[in-house]
């Protein structure tokens, strides 16, 4: 017998306002729990200022102390649902083993979830694209690609490919549920709303693609192997010992906090095979950052090979100073955004990118012309790629500077 699944996670409010919310978690064990928890807690849009975990490789326990960001009042309900389903089962008639080998066999369906065509058309204003995003977050719709025009006569033409997360969306009351929110935000402005099933031709459309334009390729990929930031914020140091343990190889990091840094640093560890048997972090009041983490391999033995133990060092460095790839690109008269960030080899993409850019660019009151999301391998690595063409707008109120800027500090929570 288990134990229940309401203790597998219990979420304590903070004894005095300002002070953080307490998440604690008790579970089995997996090869990129770490990961998987950090995510949804991203996705909520919390931020995690203190976490502490511990496994014996079957069994875990977990803690985050964790803040609000200012979004709206956190579900701390629903949360719990997406974190306790996060989790691996706390019993098993047939053991733990056959946890994984029935797990392996749900991952290779969850790939491949029912993709469905939101279409609407409305009246352009300022703001528009972001609040349909925020809409769809509301309703826990992933989107998953999307593109966006405005025609001449002033009217939005949005296509929007996403998977319901609720596995619902097939129903007349889902879909009829998700254009009654959508009509609430747009008003009467919105002129058509419809859903339904992704032909096959347009489900393809979401799997990677092997092209970019040259100039995209050039200007983001080059910033893979910059490994400092760019910006005057405190160097960032990763170092790894194996003397210290007789079990273990310890990583020790240092650097300044960002939205999701324990999510981009657990994300890596996932990606590489590493376990986690032991870790700290806390995230000063300054945003200094310092993480120790006693890892193994999936072997369960210390990472000894020197080209790994560098090869790990440099992708956890590259992950904190450039966790997302910002820049801005003329093409011809028109000024395209681009945003770009790795995805994890599970194929799950970082959370919010989408809903953080269009805030970025609602705040400065800069019109999107046209928007698209698409997957592409460049080198050995899966993209999630934004692309957003900016219009008029910018050429009258902002510089490249500070749309970039704005842009940045939205993604990495330093607004």
């Amino acid at each position: 017998m288990g134990i229940p699944s309401d203790d597998v996670v219990i979420i304590r409010p903070p004894e005095r306002p300002g002070e953080p919310s307490l998440i604690t978690i008790s579970c089995p064990d997996k090869t990129g729990l770490g990961c998987d928890l950090c995510r949804v807690i991203l996705l909520f849009g919390l931020n995690i200022v203190r976490g502490d975990f511990s496994t014996d490789g079957r069994w875990c326990y977990v803690l985050f102390w964790v803040v609000e960001r200012g979004r709206k009042a956190t579900r701390w309900a629903l949360l719990k649902k997406w974190l306790i389903a996060a989790c691996p089962p706390a019993s098993s008639p047939l053991g733990i083993d056959s946890y994984y080998f029935n797990r392996r066999q749900e991952t290779a369906t969850q790939q491949n979830p029912q993709v469905f065509l939101l279409m609407f058309s409305c009246y352009d204003r300022m703001g528009l694209l972001h609040d349909v995003t925020e809409v769809l977050c509301e309703l826990e719709l992933t989107i998953r690609r999307v593109k966006v025009s405005t025609t001449p006569d002033g009217r939005v033409v949005d296509l929007f490919l996403v998977t319901d997360t609720r596995e619902l969306l097939h129903t007349k009351n889902r879909k009829d549920e998700a254009c009654t929110q959508l009509r609430a935000v747009l008003g009467d402005s919105m002129c058509s709303c419809d859903i339904e099933l992704a032909s096959a031709e347009l489900a393809d459309c979401l799997q990677a693609s092997s092209s970019l334009p040259p100039s995209v390729t050039e200007d983001m990929i080059t910033l893979e192997f910059q490994e400092e930031p760019s910006s005057s914020l405190p160097r960032s140091s990763v170092s790894m010992d194996n003397s210290l343990s007789h079990a273990h190889s310890l990583i020790q990091i240092q650097c300044h906090d960002h939205k999701g840094l324990l999510y981009d640093i657990m994300k890596t560890l996932k990606d590489y095979n590493i376990q986690i048997s032991y870790g700290r972090f806390n995230a000063a009041e300054n945003g200094n950052c310092n993480i120790d983490l006693f890892v193994v391999q999936n072997d369960g033995k210390k990472i000894v090979d020197s080209n790994k133990q560098k090869a790990l060092c440099s992708r956890l460095r590259m992950e904190l100073s450039c966790s997302l790839r910002v820049n801005l690109i003329s093409r011809g008269p028109d000024i395209e955004l681009i945003v770009a960030n790795p995805v994890e080899l599970s194929g799950k993409g970082r959370p919010l990118v989408f809903y953080d850019i269009t805030l970025a660019l609602k705040m400065l009151k800069i019109r999107i012309f046209l928007a698209e999301i698409g997957r592409h391998v460049v080198g050995d690595r899966e993209w999630e790629v934004y692309r957003v063409h900016l219009g008029d707008d910018h050429e009258l109120c902002e510089s490249r500077d500070k749309i970039v800027g704005a842009v940045t500090k939205m993604l990495m929570g330093w607004h």
